[in-house]
């Protein structure tokens, strides 16, 4: 835990009690504070009170001894409307933040120069702060992972020399965190999303802008137009050289980039006309788990924020390779002679699932669920890579009219037949290396209550299908 003791004395009011706002009120009472916390859910009140937390009914408290609002980020700040507590803290001109803020405020107050590395973007954030914190353990730090990646940060160790705090922000922590200010910020890039909660664009743009903007060294993407955008306006305010790095899924035409090419992450520097550098800094080609030009951004991202960070770059490279990625995110969960069995399991849309889909070849698909709008049409141009689709759950008549002419499939209904079928067939293929792939396009929950438990049961079901090929080989004669 985080005590935060720079709020010792005040008084906060807290709304929502899920697992980040049990973290905050435990924090600010370890550091000295008074907290009345409230959330609308009954079950989240009784949990906070179990552990000795002062429940006080918000809409009906006297706010003016409140310091500070300490709001959850899944609660609305702006848009669609602001929540009510919002507007009580506004009405009495009380600030407004979040759990980043306070660890910001404790480090500032504490030990301001132990390392940060925060990290955000609509897409990578979760992959690239895994790795980030994987090769600086790999390298021998003390890190610390959370943030919207799973721990609360205030449930992590406190800031200290040499201990690295690695934190995925999410566009809400961002927003509730005024003074974030890390030692190393990186903007992934930037595509449409979370509107309904930030109105539009523009102001979505500008708010993941905010975690680079104050940072010492800011890593930034550079293939969007708003993080280009980002990126050069950061540089003609002074957060320039050698102060920011660009990079990149490919070579692009900025200078100086960070780049993913052929499975190689390289740097060029250009100073045209008169000279330019192509250096490469890591080979690629054996880490499994980066896989696809997406995770080469994802890579080339935490190379900028390793190097920064005084990591050599060889043992980049080695951290990089032996990087197991994460839980049901193109998982690599077992291999069955030259058969690979890959959990994509969070791909719950179409979108998601081109990632894994450019990323192989030879692809035995497992797909289907509660699908979403559009189904699997706009990954029509991808069919020629799959040698066959095995169709489960409630989507399976939408699938095989789109698929009709264009791919072979066979409906297999439940994910234990469809991983039986695709097995087979792959180990028949002769292909070099054939993947039986689980990346459904859908969401889970015509079968399952989360994609968690269904690429859990995927690789349930994968490494008892090797287990029990390796039990019969053993025991021919």
């Amino acid at each position: 835990m985080t005590p935060v003791t720079c709020f010792a004395g005040r008084h906060a009011a807290l709304f929502g009690l899920g697992g980040s706002g049990l973290a905050t009120a435990r924090a600010l009472i370890a550091g000295g504070a008074r907290v009345d916390a409230w959330d609308d859910g009954a079950p989240a009140r009784e949990k906070a009170a179990a552990v000795g937390i002062d429940v006080v009914d918000l809409k009906s408290a006297d706010w003016s001894k409140y310091d500070c609002l300490l709001l959850a980020p899944g609660v609305p700040l702006t848009h669609p409307a602001p929540h009510w507590s919002v507007l009580q803290a506004r009405d009495r001109g009380i600030e407004i933040i979040g759990d980043i803020e306070l660890f910001c405020r404790e480090r500032a107050a504490t030990t301001p120069d132990a390392p940060f590395v925060a990290i955000t973007g609509t897409n990578g954030k979760s992959t690239t702060t895994a790795l980030i914190a994987h090769v600086l353990r790999d390298a021998g730090k003390d890190v610390q992972l959370g943030g919207n990646i799973g721990v609360p940060i205030l449930e992590l160790e406190p800031p200290a020399e040499g201990r690295y705090h690695v934190i995925e922000c999410s566009s809400f922590q961002i927003d509730l965190a005024p003074s974030l200010a890390p030692g190393v910020g990186v903007l992934l890039n930037l595509t449409p999303d979370h509107l309904d909660r930030h109105g539009t664009m523009e102001i979505y743009a500008a708010v993941k802008e905010r975690l680079v903007a104050k940072s010492d060294y800011a890593v930034i993407g550079v293939d969007d137009d708003y993080c280009q955008s980002i990126l050069h306006r950061l540089r003609e305010e002074g957060h320039g050289e050698p102060l920011t790095s660009a990079i990149s899924s490919h070579r692009g035409d900025v200078s100086e980039v960070v780049f993913f090419d052929a499975n190689m992450l390289r740097r060029d520097i250009s100073m045209a006309p008169h000279w330019s550098l192509d250096e490469v800094l890591v080979d690629l080609s054996k880490a499994r788990a980066l896989r696809g030009a997406h995770n080469g951004q994802n890579a080339a991202a935490a190379f900028a924020a390793c190097e920064w960070l005084g990591i050599p770059h060889d043992e980049i490279g080695q951290g990089m390779k032996r990087f197991p990625g994460l839980p049901h995110r193109m998982e690599e969960v077992g291999r069955l002679g030259s058969v690979v069995f890959v959990n994509d399991s969070k791909a719950t849309n179409a979108d998601a699932a081109e990632k894994a889909m450019l990323s192989y070849d030879d692809m035995f698909w497992i797909i289907g669920g509660k699908s979403k709008e559009g189904g699997v049409e706009p990954l029509r141009p991808l069919f020629g890579r799959v040698r066959k689709a095995y169709l489960i759950g409630a989507s399976s008549d939408d699938f095989a009219r789109t698929l009709d002419g264009a791919l072979a499939y066979e409906r297999c209904g439940t994910l234990d037949v469809a991983i039986e079928s695709a097995a087979r067939d792959a180990a028949a293929s002769g292909a070099r290396e054939p993947v039986v792939l689980l990346s459904p396009a859908c969401a889970s929950y015509d079968q399952f209550p989360n994609f968690e438990v269904r690429g859990d049961r995927f690789r349930e079901l994968a490494r008892a299908l090797i287990a029990r090929n390796d039990k019969s080989t053993r025991s021919q004669p």
